[in-house]
């Protein structure tokens, strides 16, 4: 631990002095991270899962040297370059079809941001101004900037600080992998009853990430579209966290194959190297925005452009859907026999992720610590244990993974 960290240095969701121990990383490579004091440990959470080739990949780091060597950055008002225009035609390639303009953004927090101003930028163009409010799902996280904050969960989700400043938007019942009906009814409802004034609808695909990493029946993002685009009501994805193969499809939407109105990328879209998002849209709603009132300094950085490049090539040229299923296959057979134990309420796997939700919240420091000692790095929260390995991982550095997190619930 760095006391000059812990003393002046704010971390994620914490306060300063962090009340939970930092850990200094002295370089990574692969999957490991290697900490002071000579410790090191296997990865499982991808950098928030971001880093999916690994650390320290030579494809990347090329791509950033050879970017570098031109230019590090330059201004996107008024200027361009090839990796932005390569990205570009990249992403539109690989995304639905209907998808054909790209606005670049430097984090996902702000490619939600965006998507959310793209839908009331199309609405008030066409004289509906009164279209203003959004719809989502419960349990849902879409970053922590305003705009996003709004349409994370009210309740249980880490913004309710704010709730009394924040826009107010319409909430409806989180599906489940069983019959939706509830949550169809709920969503009709809301949309035959303030379809006049939602602009559109934003949601996760098939997992909700940081707002309680539940997974859903697919077939909802089908019925959910179909009900937006009968009550005249924008379709948002936002798969900043489920893009670039981490549910076993390229991006979980294929799951049902829907075209969103709005798509959002981001966190993989570098492979973890840098900061860098992408909103996508359809022509019909980029000739309805018309200037969209928004330019990041860094929109489009090059350097990132770049290795987005790269690593977009180097998921897509490798067996990554291989790797994933063999990631998805070693989880359930390592933890879904953790459902019967007397601590554990629930156990969710899809492709490279892997969630042991326990009955009651867990002491961070204990836990992190614990994990450490066991050759492991995860970031628990709540009442949620849970891995988002890298695609590189092997079994014996999976099994590292489960293991430890074995090892956490026969502790605690």
């Amino acid at each position: 631990m760095n006391t000059f960290d812990q003393a002046h240095i704010w971390h994620p969701y914490a306060k300063i002095p962090n009340e939970v121990s930092t850990h200094v990383v002295k370089s990574a490579e692969g999957v490991y991270l290697n900490l002071e004091n000579d410790k090191r440990v296997v990865d499982g959470m991808s950098s928030w899962w971001s880093a999916i080739h690994g650390y320290n990949h030579p494809t990347l780091n090329q791509a950033i040297t050879t970017q570098l060597g031109k230019m590090s950055h330059v201004m996107f008002g008024g200027l361009t370059h090839d990796p932005a225009i390569a990205l570009a035609k990249t992403l539109i390639e690989i995304t639905p079809e209907n998808l054909t303009k790209v606005f670049f953004t430097d984090s996902g927090s702000v490619a939600v941001e965006a998507a959310l101003k793209m839908a009331l930028q199309y609405w008030h163009n066409k004289g509906q101004s009164d279209k203003h409010k959004f719809v989502t799902i419960r349990g849902g996280y879409h970053g922590d900037t305003f705009g996003a904050m709004s349409v994370c969960d009210p309740d249980n989700g880490m913004h309710h600080l704010f709730s009394s400043v924040l826009p107010k938007h319409y909430f409806v019942k989180s599906p489940s992998m069983e019959p939706m009906d509830d949550a169809l009814q709920d969503l009709e409802s809301t949309l035959k009853q303030h379809s006049s004034s939602i602009a559109a609808m934003i949601l996760e695909p098939v997992v909700q990430g940081a707002g309680g990493m539940r997974l859903y029946n697919p077939q909802y993002l089908t019925k959910a579209k179909a009900l937006c685009e009968q009550h005249d009501v924008l379709f948002i994805l936002d798969e900043i966290a489920t893009g670039f193969g981490r549910t076993g499809e390229l991006f979980a939407l294929e799951y049902v194959e829907v075209e969103p109105d709005i798509l959002c990328l981001g966190k993989a879209l570098t492979g973890g190297y840098m900061s860098l998002a992408a909103t996508l849209t359809t022509d019909k709603i980029s000739q309805g925005v018309g200037t969209l009132m928004h330019g990041p300094t860094f929109m489009a950085n090059p350097l990132a452009c770049s290795v987005a490049n790269a690593s977009i090539e180097l998921l897509l040229s490798s067996n990554w859907q291989d790797n994933i299923a063999d990631i998805e296959a070693v989880l359930h057979s390592e933890l879904s026999t953790l459902r019967q134990h007397e601590k554990v309420a629930d156990v969710r796997i899809l492709g490279a992720i892997g969630v042991v939700e326990l009955t009651e919240e867990m002491d961070m420091e204990i836990v992190q610590n614990l994990l450490i000692e066991n050759g492991v790095w995860l970031r628990p929260y709540g009442k949620l244990l849970y891995t988002m390995p890298p695609f590189i991982i092997n079994k014996q550095e999976l099994l590292l993974i489960t293991k430890a997190i074995k090892a956490v619930i026969e502790t605690l």
